[in-house]
């Protein structure tokens, strides 16, 4: 249950009526009694003026989704999964878009702190764990998606193992100068990913090359977009000599990685990350995120977190799939495994 005022007075050893002039901005409390108040009503995530609105215009039916693009083929086939499960039942759906350019913290706790859904779905929103561990004071229904933290409900992919998967298929065609398409190294799925692209290359006998580790010069969205693949593989196609093949670190930078090959009129085979949509009809080989699955268990989860807040916690991690199409083909042979 969320703190109260009878909570933060117990707490701070005042009365009930000394946090209500606190909150109202009386002038009848003492400095020190004020800041003691205050504090311990941080603490507990206690927000008394967004709480009082929160009260008066929630419903208990309500269930948020945070992201911080909504503009984005990930989020879209997440959304669709969320949507379907939400028709099952009778409740209504938000959703709340952050900047990537800010304190993400901040911003999250500004959600938490307002009370505006019953549940709260973040999607894509990347935090060290001592920060998810300090939200855990405002005692609401959290469901992580695409992330991970031991203390709320989760569901996610094995980043790193579909990374690995998609070197080795490269690999099984007869390439060993694979590079990787990256993106911001400090975005959580990079880093992954990373892990799992040196992994395959360790395991296969084939030195790690930084200089095979390429990104755009565009990293507005963490690099995860068309131009910031496209820009990278102009940089691949200018190597002497050309990798052999490449892993994209995601479809959308593939488009426009393909976009660069058929600008140039060189080509290598490549493999994207997540399959979305437009990647079938790209004839592009992919890791597959069993996305929409993944936006329907997620809402699943926080629907039956909101009705049993004392159940016990939900982490679900998918091994993510190889989906072979032309984008792997060479001299009309795909990769087999």
């Amino acid at each position: 249950m969320a703190a109260t005022i009878y909570d933060i007075a117990k707490k701070a050893g005042v009365s009930i009526a000394t946090v209500s002039r606190v909150f109202n901005n009386s002038g009848n409390v003492s400095d020190k009694a004020r800041k003691k108040v205050l504090t311990v009503a941080d603490e507990m995530g206690y927000h008394p003026q967004a709480f009082a609105q929160g009260l008066a215009s929630r419903k208990n039916n309500t269930v948020m989704i945070v992201v911080p693009v909504i503009s984005n083929y990930f989020f879209m086939e997440i959304l669709g999964g969320v949507q379907d499960k939400l028709s099952e039942v009778n409740y209504e759906l938000s959703i709340f878009n952050i900047s990537p350019n800010k304190d993400l913290k901040k911003q999250v706790e500004h959600v938490l702190k307002r009370r505006w859904a019953e549940g709260y779905l973040f999607v894509s929103i990347h935090l060290e764990d001592k920060d998810w561990e300090s939200l855990q004071k405002y005692n609401v229904p959290i469901t992580l998606v695409d992330e991970y933290f031991g203390g709320f409900d989760s569901v996610s992919v094995d980043n790193a193992q579909g990374a690995y998967r998609a070197v080795k298929a490269l690999h099984d065609c007869g390439h060993r100068r694979i590079a990787m398409l990256s993106a911001m190294e400090t975005s959580k799925p990079i880093k992954d990913r990373l892990r799992g692209y040196k992994k395959a290359l360790g395991e296969l006998d084939i030195p790690f090359d930084k200089q095979l580790v390429v990104k755009g010069d565009t990293m507005n969205r963490d690099g995860f977009t068309e131009r910031a693949g496209y820009e990278a593989m102009i940089k691949m196609l200018k190597m002497d000599p050309i990798p052999d093949a490449c892993f994209c670190a995601s479809d959308i930078q593939a488009v426009g990685a393909l976009k660069a090959m058929q600008d140039t009129g060189k080509s290598i085979p490549i493999i994207g990350y997540d399959d979305i949509e437009l990647a079938e009809y790209m004839g592009l080989s992919t890791i597959r995120q069993p996305m929409r699955e993944m936006g329907f268990f997620a809402t699943q989860n926080l629907i039956d977190r909101m009705n049993n807040p004392d159940k016990t916690i939900s982490q679900t991690i998918y091994t993510p799939e190889l989906i072979t199409r032309s984008s792997t083909k060479v001299n009309g042979r795909a990769v087999d495994v």
